[in-house]
C-alpha cells in the first residue's frame, strides 16, 4: 500500500537527515518535544492558579523535566495543577527513553515501519542488539522501564497510605515518585517532598533502588536480564558500569556520612538508622537522582564539593543519568594505572580497550569540563553569587541530576536560559551535541609521520 504524499515527503526527509547526521535528527526531535511541553505548561490550566506561567519557567521546568533533571524555579507541588503536574511526569517518561530512541519513534511515526536508518539510530543509543533486532529492542526498552516503575511504585503506595494519605494521593505519588526515581529526575510531586520520610526506610529503599538501577542504563539493564545466572559472560561495558557504579556508592555514601555525621542541619539530629538512610540516599542521589532529604544548602562545603564530583561523573551510558558516565571515568582509569604500569593496552576483564575508546573518553571529559566552566564564568557575572554554589547549580545542571542548594528559584531570566541550554546539552550528550553540529565526518587519505611531543 503507497503511503500518502505528505508522509512520503516526510519520510523521505528523515530518512535525508538521518543519513546526514542521525545526532542532529535527535537533537531537533529532542528539541521539538521540549517546545511542546513548553507550550503545555503556559497554558492557564498548568498552573494552581489559573494564569499563565512566565516564559522562562515555562521553558526551564519542560527542559528540566525532558531532560529529567529536576532542577525547578517554582515550587512542583504548589505552584502546578494536577494538569502541569501530569505534564511534567509525562514529560519525564518521554525525556527517559533517550534522545536517540526519540527520534527512532519518529522515524517509525512517518514511515510506518522500522527503515535502516531508524535502526542506526537506536543501535546507536542502546549499543546493544543487532539490526534485525531493533523493532523487539524498542519494546522491550518501553516494557521494562514501565515494569520497574510499577514495581517500585507498589512499593511506596501502601507506605504513603499508612502515613495517613488518602488512597488517591497515596496511588498519585507513589505513581509519581517511581516514575521520577528510575529516571532520574527528582521531581517530587509534594511542597515539602522527601524531608518528613528522611528515616523512613519503607520510602527510602525503593527510591534508591529506582533511581539506581536507571542509572545503569537500558545495554546494562537488559544484559543482566539476559544473562543474570552467568556473570562472567556479562559483557565488558556492564561489567564496568556495574562495578564502577557500586564503588562511587559505597565511596559517596562513606565520604558524605563522614562529613555530615555531626551536622544538625542534615544528619546530626537523626538516630543511627536515619543517619544511615541520609547518607545512603545521599551518596545515590548524586548519580543524577536529585532527590534529597534533607536541605542541601544546609550541608558544609566540602560536603557540595563531593557532590560535585559524584554529580559530574553521573551514571551509565543510555541511562537516564547525565554526567561524563561511570564508564567513562573507568576507561580513564584504567588508562592511568596502564601507563604507571608500563603496559601498552588498556584491559579489563580479561578484554582489551581500544585507544577509540580512550580518545572519546578524553574528548568526553574535556567537553563536559569546558561547558561546566563557561557556564559557570556566565552565571557568576550574571549573578553575583559565590564560586561554591555556582559551581555546585551548574554541575546538577549539566549532570541533570536536580540537586540545588536552593538558589535557582532566585535566579534571574538570563540565568535560567543559560542553566535550561546545559541541561539540553546534558542530557543529549556532549558528543552527540558536537556530532550534530558537524557538517560532516572529516576522513583524510593522507596521514603525517608521527612524533611524540613531551607530556607532563
Amino acid at each position: 500500500m503507497e503511503l500518502p504524499r505528505p508522509l512520503l515527503l516526510g519520510r523521505e526527509f528523515v530518512d535525508r537527515v538521518a543519513r546526514q547526521s542521525p545526532a542532529r535528527l535527535a537533537l531537533s526531535v529532542f528539541a521539538a518535544v521540549i517546545a511542546v511541553f513548553t507550550a503545555l505548561l503556559s497554558v492557564p490550566q498548568a498552573t494552581a492558579a489559573g494564569t499563565r506561567a512566565p516564559f522562562e519557567d515555562a521553558l526551564f521546568t519542560a527542559v528540566s523535566a525532558v531532560c529529567v533533571t529536576g532542577l525547578t524555579t517554582v515550587d512542583t507541588g504548589t505552584y502546578w495543577s494536577l494538569f502541569g503536574q501530569v505534564v511534567i511526569l509525562v514529560g519525564i517518561k518521554v525525556g527517559g527513553l533517550g534522545v536517540m530512541t526519540l527520534a527512532s519513534l519518529l522515524g517509525i511515526a512517518v514511515s510506518r515501519r522500522i527503515g535502516l536508518t531508524q535502526k542506526l539510530l537506536t543501535a546507536t543509543e542502546t549499543r546493544s542488539a543487532g539490526l534485525g533486532e531493533v523493532g523487539s529492542l524498542l519494546r522491550v526498552v518501553i516494557l521494562t522501564s514501565t515494569a520497574l516503575e510499577v514495581a517500585i511504585a507498589l512499593a511506596l503506595i501502601p507506605r504513603f497510605a499508612v502515613v495517613g494519605e488518602s488512597f488517591g494521593d497515596a496511588v498519585w505519588h507513589g505513581v509519581f515518585y517511581a516514575v521520577s526515581a528510575f529516571n532520574n529526575a527528582g521531581f517530587v510531586p509534594t511542597a515539602e517532598g522527601l524531608d518528613p520520610f528522611v528515616s523512613d526506610w519503607w520510602i527510602g529503599l525503593p527510591i534508591v533502588v529506582g533511581v539506581f538501577i536507571g542509572s545503569l542504563g537500558f545495554p546494562v539493564i537488559l544484559n543482566i536480564a539476559q544473562r543474570r545466572r552467568a556473570v562472567r559472560r556479562w559483557s565488558l561495558h556492564t561489567k564496568l558500569t556495574v562495578t564502577t557504579s557500586a564503588a562511587l556508592v559505597v565511596v559517596g555514601t562513606v565520604l558524605i556520612a563522614a562529613a555530615e555525621w555531626g551536622n544538625r542541619a542534615t544528619f546530626g539530629t537523626l538516630d543511627t538508622s536515619g543517619k544511615v538512610l541520609a547518607a545512603l540516599f545521599a551518596g545515590v542521589m548524586p548519580r543524577s537522582g536529585g532527590f534529597s532529604t534533607v536541605e542541601v544548602g544546609e550541608m558544609k562545603e566540602s560536603t557540595w564539593l563531593i557532590n560535585d564530583a559524584l554529580m559530574f561523573v553521573g551514571g551509565g551510558s543510555a541511562s537516564t543519568a547525565g554526567g561524563i558516565k561511570v564508564t567513562t571515568l573507568a576507561v580513564m582509569l584504567l588508562a592511568i594505572v596502564s601507563e604507571a604500569r608500563g603496559d601498552r593496552d588498556v584491559e579489563a576483564f580479561g578484554r582489551r580497550i581500544p585507544r577509540e575508546s580512550l580518545r572519546l573518553a578524553v574528548a568526553v571529559v574535556f567537553v563536559g569540563a569546558t561547558a561546566v566552566l563557561l557556564a559557570t564564568l556566565l552565571l557568576l557575572e550574571i549573578t553575583g553569587l559565590s564560586l561554591d554554589v555556582v559551581l555546585f547549580e551548574v554541575i546538577s545542571a549539566f549532570a541533570t541530576v536536580g540537586l540545588s542548594t536552593g538558589i535557582t528559584a532566585d535566579l534571574p531570566a538570563e540565568a535560567k536560559y543559560v542553566l535550561s541550554a546545559l541541561m539540553f546539552v546534558g542530557r543529549t550528550g556532549t558528543i552527540t551535541f558536537a556530532a550534530a553540529l558537524a557538517l560532516r565526518d572529516r576522513r583524510r587519505v593522507i596521514r603525517y609521520p608521527e612524533e611524540r611531543p613531551i607530556i607532563g
